[in-house]
């Protein structure tokens, strides 16, 4: 089915739906968490910043009739996703929408706690541990895992002879990696769910170009500048560009393996429907060969 046109007006009522949102406390993650609460859903922000995610549960507050929570995750730490998706399975029994949405962007070169480079490990290792431990608990509604991709992905590709570019690092270069990665485990993901007949789904989403502080937490100072004038020029709103987010977690047009985000120039903004996908991040060996070697640096085998 295809989608074009969509607006978070097409909700249904969300009461009694759990979504929890990595990175929830600021830009594109908290607006797509004001729109949810706003059908009355449960929220949890789940973020590294406590003080902020506090913030973000405080502003959704009188949003809506349901519950909001916050929790306290560091992706960039495979010991904070272990304790986090521990503390959060004995809060509940179902999840119906895991919003992958947490990121870097463009940073100078820095390793996780675990030894990762910075982007790989956040934006996909990080996640694909918290979505392997988290699992069981999305499939037992035939919830949602939503991944936030990039129109960045178009410019990326897995380096499996150096995904944590020891020999050359560029900021730009892992980014679109990372932002690849996501694309690539969202559609192995749909297809492993396809294949074991399970009622979750795996939806995918970009938010075109949208102003949020990626652009000036993440990136050195010459190209932080530079996002000062192109955002100026180029960018739409946190909360245009959450509207795919909403889309993929919520809508009733998402299908698993779907790509959803803004669909004029180029991508960077206009009306939210079908995404474009680089015909590679589709291509079956590549994503298995993510998924093995995604398994065995986490140390977590998942669907089989």
């Amino acid at each position: 089915m295809r989608v074009a046109n969509w607006t978070p007006d097409r909700l249904h009522d969300l009461e009694g739906r759990l979504y929890v949102v990595t990175g929830g406390n600021s830009g594109i993650g908290l607006e797509a968490a004001k729109k949810l609460a706003r059908r009355n859903a449960d929220v949890i922000i789940a973020s590294r910043n406590e003080a902020k995610s506090r913030a973000a549960a405080d502003a959704l507050a009188p949003l809506g009739a349901g519950r909001k929570s916050t929790l306290r995750l560091d992706l960039a730490d495979l010991s904070s996703v272990h304790g986090a998706a521990a503390d959060l399975r004995g809060r509940t029994v179902k999840i119906d929408g895991l919003i992958n949405n947490a990121g870097v962007m463009q940073t100078p070169r820095r390793l996780t706690k675990d030894g990762f480079e910075l982007q790989f490990g956040t934006n996909h290792l990080g996640h694909f541990l918290w979505t392997a431990l988290l699992f069981d608990l999305v499939e037992a509604v035939g919830g949602r895992v939503v991944t936030v991709s990039s129109i960045a992905h178009k410019y990326g590709r897995l380096r499996f002879d150096d995904l944590m570019l020891s020999a050359r690092y560029d900021p730009t270069v892992a980014y679109c990696q990372s932002k690849f990665a996501n694309l690539v485990f969202a559609m192995e993901l749909a297809r492993r769910l396809k294949a074991a007949a399970s009622p979750a789904m795996s939806v995918a989403c970009h938010p075109g170009y949208a102003n949020t502080n990626l652009q000036s937490a993440g990136p050195g100072a010459l190209l932080a500048i530079a996002y000062r004038f192109s955002n100026a020029i180029f960018a739409q709103s946190a909360d245009q560009g959450a509207i795919p987010t909403v889309l993929a977690a919520a809508g009733d047009e998402a299908v698993s393996g779907g790509y959803y985000g803004p669909t004029g120039l180029f991508g960077l903004g206009g009306p939210v429907g079908d995404a474009d996908v680089l015909p590679r991040a589709r291509e079956e060996h590549i994503g298995k060969r993510l998924w093995a070697e995604s398994e065995r640096l986490v140390d977590r085998k998942w669907l089989m």
